[in-house]
């Protein structure tokens, strides 16, 4: 019993947030989460520094900001699913790391196909820095209210740009690609299709009423431009 009492009060600070940061699933447990970056289905084949839990952390205005988006969604039958939210600037470090050279499977298809990772971050598609480490970006999707996608698992060979039923399975709805594939297919205005499209226009539209802006090269990346950022943050996902 006190070493239960002991764990107990020794987990507890660790698991405190800083002043003005919220867990989404806190505020709104109907929202799906699949945080990618805490487990090793990802474009770097492991699991991101930083990322000891997956869970959904930021800036409170901004999760608040999505329990209203996920309120308007309801009313035409969806609901969002996240993928990530705040990244600790020592996952980003490890992305540029992996870029340059770094170990790991090759999930190319999955994520990049047809693209070298040392192009990646000349081309645009990895960044040295990221909105996701000052708690205002959030990257996410639709899928039908009240469902919960399984995990996505590669499937060798098939591309994240291809058809919907040969990608990863994160949502019935078609998006055009699945997350983080860095394909010209990932970009707003992307000849995707119409219900892809359609589905696209959809997300932006119920992001944007609530303050939220995209991002051209990647449909899935929005942030609260309404909230003050952060400074980088580097503190641990817990």
């Amino acid at each position: 019993m006190r070493a239960a009492v002991l764990s107990l009060l020794l987990a507890s600070p660790a698991a405190a947030l800083p002043e003005g940061w919220s867990r989404l699933s806190d505020l709104a447990p109907g929202i799906a989460q699949d945080i990618r970056y805490a487990r090793a289905f990802n474009f770097t084949g492991a699991p991101l520094p930083g990322y000891e839990v997956a869970e959904c952390l930021l800036l409170t205005p901004v999760a608040e900001a999505l329990v209203r988006v996920q309120a308007r969604l309801a009313a035409e039958g969806l609901g969002l699913i996240v993928w990530d939210c705040y990244r600790p600037t020592s996952a980003v470090d490890r992305f540029a790391e992996w870029a340059e050279g770094g170990q790991g499977p090759d999930l190319s298809a999955a994520f990049h196909p047809g693209l070298p990772r040392n192009t990646l971050i000349p081309q645009g598609y990895i960044a040295r820095r990221s909105g996701h480490s000052l708690g205002i970006a959030v990257d996410l999707g639709l899928i039908p209210a009240g469902s919960a996608p399984p995990p996505p698992q590669a499937r060798p060979g098939l591309r994240c740009d291809g058809p919907l039923a040969s990608r990863p399975a994160e949502s019935p709805l078609d998006m055009g690609t699945s997350f983080d594939c860095f394909s010209p297919l990932s970009a707003l205005g992307a000849d995707v299709g119409a219900e892809a499209s359609a589905n696209r226009a959809t997300l932006t539209r119920a992001m944007e009423a609530e303050g939220f802006a995209g991002y051209q090269a990647e449909w899935w990346h929005f942030r609260h431009i309404a909230t003050p950022a952060a400074p980088p943050q580097d503190f641990p996902v817990r």
